[in-house]
């Protein structure tokens, strides 16, 4: 499951204990290079995997044989990561490569290695692997690339998730129900009929539901200011002032009234699909045969229905970017290593699956059969979680990837269904468009703090819309975000002088 779009923003620079665990190929967090192989330090965001060591000593002896490089594989939980690299680089703390989520700002911090000049030699095969769209979504105003996207669906949806059984049941047609409004019957229906199920899942990090009414963030979702991205001629605005935005505050305020939302969704954590648990209503964002996968997260077949277009944004062009430290004593390796990861399907592999044998098995048709952890008489533990995972989105291209068997598996042809959908996808009309708010720092972290305070409250129906509303854009007032807004919009407007349509 696509985690939401993620966005750092300065922090205090303490130096934060290392959650996740990592394999210590070059004896700890140091760079190190012993004989002619070079160790490179590789952060991403993951959970703990109890296999993870193994799996790095199995990838350190490919990339050993094939291009003279080892990685220190070191996995930050999901909510550490951000302040996990913050710090790193805020600190100056070596390291070479790291999953970049809030790609374009820490670009203009200068964090990043530039790499247009690297496109020509050592990582031409993954520049000419990857579609050239990606490339365009993370060429900067300046023309420069700082970061190799992952190659993927163009288009990330917003998507809402049911079981089957209940859809079959009922005789739903999910196609019909796509605003919030519309779901109001049929969670009535199902908190009457099976008190077993959760009607509606949300939690503190919500879903964009203002999507649904054509708007896009221009930044990240801790400014809340948005635009139609259909509309060319489009104005920024503070989402928060809306008649779109108080419709689904107050939808949802009446749906956590009447117990359609789970009560603890403002405290809840984004912790994925949990295995087993029965809900009827969920909301993530995905491509193509996504209810394929988030059906093997729940444990139960799931269909979903797509409610917004398939749109390109900056957003999704970037939703997955890995990016090399501009202080890497190892710039040349360390492009080798991202130019395998994109165009050897043994590494990429090992990297998403982990061992064959160990933590998979291959079916007859060559697709995946993941395995689960053993007990100590060696039988399948039902429900456990895997001994080592991956974030797909976060480590290069996907085309490259075995597809899924087992239970809920993927069509055989799964990637030419990903590359005919990219091929109907919509650009926006701000597509390469990133604000640089770097001199507004100071806004931002106080807007950012307004948003805590409110925003996951509000957006579970948690509180009196008529009462914290009104506090809310008050004290967004207060910290700036007229500023920043008319900011916003003077660098829009230049950028589309500069592209026109």
């Amino acid at each position: 499951m696509r985690r939401s779009a993620t966005c750092l923003m300065l922090a205090a620079m303490l130096v934060l204990p290392l959650a996740g665990c990592f394999s210590s190929a070059g004896g700890g967090e140091e760079a190190a290079t012993t004989g002619n192989t070079v160790n490179l330090i590789y952060y991403t965001i993951g959970d703990p995997d109890k296999d993870l060591k193994l799996v790095n000593d199995r990838i350190n002896e490919v990339l050993a044989r094939k291009i003279g490089v080892t990685i220190t594989y070191i996995k930050v939980g999901w909510q550490d990561y951000e302040d996990r690299l913050n710090t790193l680089v805020s600190s100056g703390t070596p390291f070479d490569i790291a999953f970049a989520p809030d790609y374009a700002n820490f670009a203009h911090r200068g964090a990043w290695l530039k790499l247009n000049g690297y496109f020509s030699n050592i990582g031409k095969s993954m520049y000419d692997a990857i579609d050239p769209i990606f490339w365009n979504g993370v060429q900067l105003d300046d023309g420069g690339i700082y970061g190799v996207p992952t190659n993927k669906e163009l288009a990330v949806r917003d998507q809402w998730m049911y079981p089957d059984e209940l859809v079959k049941k009922y005789n739903i047609d999910i196609s019909k129900y796509k605003t919030l409004a519309s779901l109001e019957p049929l969670l009535q229906m199902i908190k009457e009929k099976e008190p077993a199920y959760q009607p509606m899942e949300l939690d503190k990090d919500s879903q964009n539901f203002f999507a649904i009414d054509g708007y896009q963030y221009v930044s990240d979702k801790y400014l809340p200011l948005m635009i139609r991205p259909l509309d060319p001629k489009s104005r920024v605005v503070n989402i928060f002032e809306t008649a779109e935005a108080r419709s689904v505050l107050d939808t949802l305020r009446r749906y956590y009234v009447q117990g359609y939302i789970n009560e603890d969704a403002a405290l809840r954590d984004n912790q994925g699909l949990k295995r087993g648990e029965l809900v009827f209503w969920k909301a993530a964002g995905g491509g193509p045969l996504s209810e394929n996968s988030w059906s093997k997260d729940r444990g139960y077949k799931l269909v979903a229905n797509p409610v917004t277009p398939a749109l390109i944004t900056t957003e999704s062009l970037r939703g997955g970017v890995m990016a090399i430290s501009a202080d890497t004593k190892h710039p040349v390796e360390s492009v080798k290593f991202l130019n395998l990861l994109n165009i050897d399907p043994e590494v990429r592999n090992l990297f998403n699956f982990g061992i064959e044998g160990v933590h998979y098995t291959l079916d007859s048709k060559g697709q995946v059969v993941p395995k689960l952890p053993e007990d100590k008489e060696g039988n399948p533990i039902p429900g456990a979680s895997p001994t080592y995972g991956s974030v797909q989105y976060t480590q290069g291209n996907w085309f490259i990837l075995k597809t899924m068997g087992g239970e809920f598996p993927d069509p055989l042809d799964k990637w030419d269904q990903f590359r005919s959908s990219n091929k109907e996808a919509v650009r926006s009309s701000t597509l390469g468009f990133t604000p640089d708010l770097s001199m507004l720092s100071g806004k931002m972290q106080n807007i950012k703090l307004v948003w805590e305070k409110y925003f996951p409250s509000l957006m579970t129906g948690s509180v009196d819309v008529g009462t914290e509303l009104p506090k809310f854009n008050e004290e967004l007032d207060q910290a700036g975000i007229n500023e920043v807004r008319v900011e916003v919009q003077k660098q829009l407007d230049a950028w589309r002088a500069a592209h026109p349509s």
